[in-house]
């Protein structure tokens, strides 16, 4: 199978790591071959929400090879920039989308190993909490709290999955198809997690594949207590929903 991939980088005032990110991506670029040699396609769309500080501007200057930009009127959060991104890929053919940091979290250099799992799964997930997997320069209270998270989320919404929150993956444009994203409710980091969870409900084939997390050397993280709150309410929400749905299911059945 030859993919055409499309590796969407959402942005918001990144101008200080859009470059390197480009260059590492675009040094990996081909040698990613299936199981027959053949090298895939891959292809980059920066998402950009209006960054103030030209964000847009650079990557346009740079005028990298098989490196777009879509340009959006404002800062309207992870889950519609990625969206947005999913919306240009299938409206140009691209066979697999790749959600991935512009701030050198998510690492180029291992998206070889997610992409031979295509084959065999609809939603890669890039884990950073399961064997082989770490996470480099984060202080121990940052990584108890992604911990606890993941594994409420887990908890609450019955998925068997060691890391929810992840952003490093890949998702089939099959899938793209099956999940409704007019109804994604996420506007944040929630949109991960929530992605997860309607893909199991339609019984996508999901696969985890251990990476290594490097945290932003350089930049402002764009997580903060409000997004995470609004991801917390979010889990709750869908845990009660499942819940209720379980038993009204069991009811009828009885």
């Amino acid at each position: 199978m030859v993919a055409k991939v499309l590796i969407c980088i959402p942005t918001y005032n990144e101008i200080e790591n859009i470059e390197s990110i480009l260059k590492r991506v675009l040094s990996v670029r081909q040698p990613i071959l299936d199981e027959n040699k053949n090298v895939n396609e891959i292809h980059v769309l920066v998402i950009d929400d209006a960054s103030p500080d030209g964000t847009s501007a650079r990557v346009k200057e740079l005028q990298f090879p098989k490196v777009d930009i879509l340009d959006r009127t404002e800062k309207a959060g992870l889950g519609p920039a990625y969206i947005a991104g999913f919306a240009w890929g299938k409206s140009h053919g691209f066979t697999h989308v790749v959600e991935m940091d512009a701030d050198g979290s998510h690492q180029p250099e291992e998206l070889h190993r997610l992409l031979a799992k295509i084959t065999e799964a609809d939603l890669i997930l890039g884990t950073r909490w399961m064997p082989g997997g770490r996470v480099e320069n984060w202080p121990f209270r940052r990584k108890l709290l992604s911990l606890m998270g993941t594994k409420y989320a887990s908890k609450a919404l019955k998925l068997p999955y060691k890391d929810l929150t992840g952003g490093y993956r890949v998702l089939s444009s099959d899938l793209l198809e099956k999940v409704d994203l007019s109804q994604i409710q996420s506007k944040g980091y929630g949109f991960q997690i929530e992605m997860v969870m309607r893909s199991a409900d339609i019984r996508a084939r999901i696969v985890q594949v251990p990476i290594t997390f490097i945290d932003r050397t350089l930049g402002t993280s764009k997580m903060n207590g409000a997004i995470a709150i609004e991801a917390l309410g979010q889990i709750t929400k869908w845990g009660f929903e499942r819940r209720i749905s379980a038993v009204r299911r069991s009811l009828m059945h009885n």
